[in-house]
């Protein structure tokens, strides 16, 4: 008798994940979301998952009259679980949860700058301390900050740009690694 693995779990496609937060109240796009579940794991908090959801889905969300705040919920376990996996992998299966190649600049950029934010807020609602960390994880956060800083309002499609979004998304990549392996994160009580 073979003994059965469990499926690997896959991440919902980003734009299905965006269409269906779009009616919630706390108003966080897909690529947000998925920051501040990042965030969280980075943090080190006790039941990241739970935490999470709690951020994203508001109390007596889970009973939805046509089932959508049920299959947001799945839809978010699934991605919780794709990012755990991913994250357990290797360094190169990570990816933040943003909107394909195809899509215009200005709209990976934005998505970018989500995900980042929600990255810092997942590490604020965790109560991480950022003095207690090493210089050069503090170095980290204080990029990720001036990436939330950014002015995207007159941003063009250009080789250039387009350069400059894949450093962003290389660094995003390794900071929510490194945050991830500290070994005792700083968090205020």
């Amino acid at each position: 008798m073979t003994p059965k693995h469990s499926p690997v779990p896959t991440a919902p496609d980003h734009d299905e994940l965006e269409l269906m937060l779009a009616p919630c109240a706390l108003a966080c796009s897909a690529a947000e979301s998925h920051g501040i579940y990042c965030g969280l794991l980075a943090s080190g908090v006790a039941a990241p998952r739970e935490r999470w959801l709690a951020e994203l889905l508001p109390a007596g969300s889970a009973q939805g009259a046509d089932g959508r705040a049920a299959a947001l919920r799945d839809a978010l376990l699934a991605l919780a679980a794709a990012t755990d996996n991913a994250l357990a992998a290797t360094e190169q299966a990570f990816h933040p949860l943003l909107p394909g190649d195809e899509r215009p600049l200005r709209e990976r950029a934005d998505a970018v700058h989500g995900w980042t934010r929600g990255l810092l807020y997942g590490l604020g609602i965790a109560n991480l301390d950022a003095a207690g960390l090493p210089p050069e994880t503090r170095e980290v956060i204080d990029d990720l900050t001036k990436i939330t800083q950014m002015d995207l309002d007159e941003l063009d499609e250009s080789a250039e740009n387009e350069a400059a979004l894949t450093e962003v998304l290389e660094f995003l990549r390794v900071a929510a690694l490194l945050l991830r392996e500290q070994d005792r994160p700083a968090r205020r009580t």
